[in-house]
């Protein structure tokens, strides 16, 4: 039964939409070579990069119970959660919608694109209700919002811990809130992973759809292939020797313009998609076969591609640290329970 559970655990892991588990554990370790040494300390120990690197394939483990399969098909968390790892750019365009324009607002987003849709109904094919048990279709995806929302989460996580810290917390409440801290630097690294895959800002995600006049592959394998096929076959990922390729990490946005944060991170979006028909062109010349005589132009895109996400990730965890504000709710009531411990001696 021990054997069993560990093989149903390993194909979770590996069974993914997005890089495979092995793609997205380099992405989250690569990160943390962009951190300066007095980043907090206790998130720099082995113990905590394996366990960031570990919640990189977290939200993969959410999406996994939401695949059709029964008697476990939970489609309301896929329909939750699903959306966050991609964001298809072109079912903006093709309405008319300006991806550096549209609402910072997850909600507010959702309103634009109904209505473009509807203004548009010949620039989108029917949806057949057979294949979104999880009223996903409907949507183009909700990548940068979750990363713009975890960035959030995070500052935070580390506004709290320094309340906690210097206003009388206790070991346990401090030892949670670095936990907490941990726990979302590991898995939204996820979806700052998947950005950094062009398949995952595109709606040429399984295959190119619709006119082709370049003759790009239209096989919905492509995109496995992409996410950890490729490597499997070519020798693995091997995050060390990249972690050369990391400068130290920079503020993203400016912290005084509400908007500037998701801006920056749509722009990251929009600079991967630069590199669609770049990776449709290395399928085509047959340089992403993995073979040994022609896996070196594959390798070299596809690394390229999870050192930009690593860099971005340490940008955004760097960015959140040093943009924490005083938690002053927490702050007046760590006051109050001191003075109430106080007047009670």
């Amino acid at each position: 039964m021990k054997s069993y559970l560990a093989l149903v655990a390993l194909l979770l892991a590996f069974r993914c939409n997005a890089w495979d588990y092995e793609g997205h554990r380099a992405v989250n370790l690569l990160a943390f070579s962009a951190l300066p040494t007095n980043f907090p300390a206790f998130a720099l120990t082995p113990e905590a990069k394996e366990r960031v690197a570990f919640l990189s394939g977290e939200p993969d483990r959410w999406r996994n119970m939401g695949d059709g399969r029964k008697p476990w098909n939970d489609v309301v968390l896929s329909h939750f959660s699903g959306p966050d790892h991609y964001f298809d750019l072109e079912n903006l365009t093709d309405v008319g919608l300006n991806p550096l324009e549209v609402s910072i607002f997850r909600y507010e987003f959702t309103v634009q694109l109904a209505k473009a849709m509807a203004a548009h109904p010949d620039k989108h094919e029917p949806i057949d209700p057979a294949k979104n048990l999880d009223h996903s279709r409907e949507l183009a995806g909700f990548a940068p919002w979750a990363i713009t929302e975890y960035c959030g989460k995070l500052r935070s996580g580390f506004s709290y811990l320094k309340a906690f810290q210097d206003y009388g917390g206790t070991p346990e409440e401090i030892a949670n809130a670095q936990a907490n801290i941990l726990y979302i630097m590991g898995t939204m690294g996820h979806f700052v992973g998947d950005c950094a895959q062009p398949l995952h800002v595109t709606k040429h995600h399984h295959g190119w759809v619709g006119a082709n006049p370049k003759g790009y592959a239209t096989n919905s394998s492509f995109h496995s292939w992409i996410d950890g096929g490729f490597f499997r076959k070519a020798g693995g990922i091997k995050a060390e020797p990249l972690a050369g390729r990391i400068r130290p990490a920079k503020i993203v946005n400016d912290p005084l313009k509400n908007d500037d944060l998701f801006r920056k991170v749509m722009a990251y979006l929009l600079e991967t998609h630069k590199e669609l028909e770049p990776l449709y062109q290395l399928e085509k010349d047959k340089k992403l076969t993995g073979d040994p005589g022609t896996a070196a132009a594959g390798r070299a895109f596809l690394e390229t591609q999870i050192v930009k996400g690593g860099q971005m990730l340490g940008d955004l965890w760097f960015s959140a640290w040093q943009q924490a504000t005083e938690d002053e709710y927490l702050i007046r009531q760590l006051k109050e329970r001191a003075k109430l411990a106080a007047d009670k001696k």
